[in-house]
């Protein structure tokens, strides 16, 4: 499936969660087995190259992702998730919504030193998560390597505040 085909499976909701905010719902690519599966296939040609020993998924969408991904590429996955979700000893970072503030967290054993790493997500849109995850993955001693998008929002310029040379995104909405 051409990538542009992509498209017609993700379906637009206006005003959600909140009115003014236009959602990209990819979750109705995922339930297209021929869709999900050249949407993975696409990104992962798209990471290969960055030569990359795992990827770090982030909850919940990037999960679905960075899990399909990972069997793709061969390649290991990190979970990042909400505060309080994790067992053991644990890797904080907040960031700042446009509400107020949040935590990730990331097992401390699930990042080698020197791991080169890339950080994949459903969309990108302003890029606070992401940009929190790639913090949170050099201060555990990992490199970031990519981050990968299957959606970037261009208008929202999430891509100028991870690094332009950074980020992988299968689809663009203007």
């Amino acid at each position: 499936m051409a990538v542009d085909d992509l498209k017609q499976h993700i379906r637009e909701v206006p005003d959600f969660p909140k009115p003014g905010i236009h959602f990209y719902d990819v979750a109705t690519l995922f339930r297209n087995a021929a869709a999900f599966r050249s949407a993975v296939q696409g990104m992962a040609e798209a990471v290969r190259p960055h030569r990359v020993d795992a990827l770090a998924g982030i909850e919940a969408r990037g999960f679905v992702l960075a899990a399909a991904l990972a069997r793709e590429l061969d390649l290991g996955l990190i979970l990042v998730r909400k505060l309080g979700k994790l067992p053991g000893a644990t890797e904080r970072q907040s960031y700042e919504l446009e509400y107020g503030e949040a935590q990730i967290e990331v097992q401390r054993e699930a990042v080698a030193q020197g791991q080169r790493i890339a950080v994949v997500d459903d969309l990108l849109a302003t890029g606070g998560t992401a940009e929190a995850t790639g913090q949170l993955i050099r201060r555990m001693g990992g490199r970031l390597a990519a981050y990968a998008f299957m959606v970037e929002l261009d208008f929202l310029e999430g891509r100028r505040r991870l690094g332009d040379d950074l980020v992988l995104s299968l689809l663009h909405y203007a």
